[in-house]
């Protein structure tokens, strides 16, 4: 590892140390998730290979099951099968899972909840373009038998500004971790020669001045007027009304758009339309 970064690890043992009473579970939590989003980076870096791990195709099925809904399953089943156990989570909650997931009477439940999309933009998969991992930290509301008693689905319905923390994995060219504990937000790269998401984009901040938004146009006809004309006139460029032009993108995996408007500025709109 080059010399002066710093590991994921030492990074979260190192904001536990400023909270004084800290128990250390809040850490392993969050080295727990990073470990299961490497594992999902090796699959999905497999590509094909990976997807056609225990496919059953149905002859009678037309087309065929996709790569990304085969890697969409097995992520979801890393992501599970790495963090209940631990004893930090008393509840999981995938966007690949129709009701929550309680942790199991066989392990002992923890005082976080953790909620997830395991495979966000999965169908870039087909076409090798970006995917990424997108969860949510909250806490276990206590109730008559604890935080440790048995969740429900109201237990995750919390204001965000009640999140212990949020972020990403993206897996592009570099597999990246993007983390906040609301005091900022830290980029980690994974460096595969130790294993380890190492420091590389401390204080991440959007830039102020940008020339680039992110939405999909094909829906343009479903948008609301106010909408439509803010594009229009980004579109327009220098001979418009903002008197300059802009770059329009949309990769149809939130992780990346993210993560290129905060190294180089923009928006991301995914707006309410008439349908």
């Amino acid at each position: 590892m080059p010399e002066g970064l710093k590991t994921l690890t030492r990074y979260t043992i190192e904001q536990e140390h400023r909270h004084p009473g800290s128990s250390g579970e809040f850490s392993a939590l969050v080295n727990v998730i990073a470990t299961a989003t490497k594992i999902v980076a090796n699959q999905v870096t497999r590509g094909a290979i990976a997807g056609s791990i225990g496919a059953v195709i149905n002859p009678a099925r037309h087309p065929p099951p996709t790569v990304h809904r085969e890697l969409d399953a097995i992520s979801n089943d890393i992501m599970v099968a790495e963090t209940q156990w631990t004893g930090h989570l008393s509840a999981l909650l995938s966007e690949q899972i129709s009701d929550i997931h309680p942790v199991p009477d066989t392990h002992r439940r923890g005082k976080y909840l953790l909620a997830f999309d395991p495979l966000d933009g999965s169908s870039n998969i087909d076409v090798n373009l970006p995917v990424g991992t997108i969860f949510s930290v909250l806490r276990a509301p206590a109730r008559g038998g604890g935080a440790t008693s048995t969740p429900s689905a109201k237990d995750f319905l919390q204001p965000g500004v009640e999140q212990v923390c949020a972020g990403f994995t993206l897996y592009g060219p570099a597999t990246m971790l993007v983390l906040t504990t609301g005091s900022g937000v830290d980029g980690f790269t994974l460096d595969r020669e130790i294993g380890a998401f190492v420091l590389t984009h401390p204080r991440m901040r959007i830039p102020e001045d940008t020339s680039g938004f992110a939405i999909n146009a094909a829906n343009e006809r479903f948008w609301e007027r106010p909408v439509r004309r803010y594009v229009h006139e980004c579109l327009d460029g220098v001979d418009g009304p903002r008197e300059r032009d802009f770059n329009m993108r949309w990769v149809a995996s939130l992780v990346a758009d993210t993560f290129h408007i905060l190294t180089r500025g923009g928006v991301y709109l995914y707006p309410r339309d008439t349908r």
